[in-house]
């Protein structure tokens, strides 16, 4: 495990308001973007994409606000002990219970929590949001929508390569995610009026309840591959003094 600003827009389609992030917030398509996203200070935020998306970096640039479980730190620590001959295959399964005992713990513990999921494990994701709720706890999605071509430019970029058989397995499991999940800048269909989130372009990204089929997360981040650059996270009731723009979620205005 690796060692914050106030969405103030409150749940679509007129619920009471709520300091925390609510339902679904759409980026993709919004280049001038800079959402600040302040979460509870004991949410569990999870980060899914593709393999090569870009969730490693954003892990890296929000574990300032909280910790990061993310199982490829879990591979090389087991690796590590284990006789180089040994094909990670073999040791896969104790690398795997080491990974949830780490999960579990962190979600025992409280405290704002960041985990690194590729998001084709539905089962996974229920389980994390189970285990938060039992401790009066929320788990928040954000989810990197790149194409299969940019997430393989990714891995080439940082020199390391998932299998094509894991690949193709992680695409179809984003493919079932993206399909409860409205085309970047499509219809807020159940929602009403969009609700507000300045985008830096002018333009309105839309905010929608959260989708039946991620029902457990209280909000879903669509990022693509510009606004993933600019999106920030923290954790806990906004600071006295703290900018209004940021304190509400936005991000400072554009030009």
């Amino acid at each position: 495990m690796r060692s914050a600003p106030h969405d103030g827009i409150g749940e679509p389609g007129g619920a009471a308001a709520s300091p925390y992030p609510r339902g679904l917030l759409d980026l993709r398509g919004h280049p001038g973007a800079t959402p600040v996203l302040r979460y509870p200070p004991d949410a569990v935020v999870v980060i899914s994409g593709l393999p090569g998306s870009g969730k490693s970096t954003l892990l890296r640039r929000w574990s300032a606000y909280a910790p990061v479980i993310d199982p490829r730190d879990v591979h090389l620590a087991c690796e590590a002990v284990m006789p180089a001959r040994l094909p990670y295959a073999v040791y896969r399964p104790w690398a795997r219970l080491v990974h949830f005992h780490l999960l579990r713990t962190a979600l025992r513990h409280g405290g704002p929590l960041l985990v690194h999921d590729c998001g084709s494990r539905p089962w996974l994701r229920r389980w994390l949001a189970a285990g938060a709720a039992r401790r009066g706890r929320e788990l928040h999605l954000v989810l990197l929508d790149l194409s299969p071509a940019d997430a393989l430019a990714g891995q080439r970029e940082r020199g390391r390569w998932a299998s094509r058989r894991v690949f193709a397995r992680h695409c179809r499991g984003l493919e079932r995610l993206l399909r409860d999940l409205p085309p970047p800048d499509g219809p807020t269909v159940g929602a009403g009026a969009p609700m507000s989130s300045r985008a830096g372009d002018g333009s309105t990204p839309h905010r929608t309840p959260v989708p039946a089929g991620l029902a457990e997360t209280a909000s879903v981040l669509l990022l693509d591959r510009s606004s993933r650059e600019h999106a920030t996270a923290a954790f806990g009731p906004a600071e006295a003094g703290e900018p209004r723009d940021v304190a509400e979620g936005r991000g400072p205005a554009q030009g």
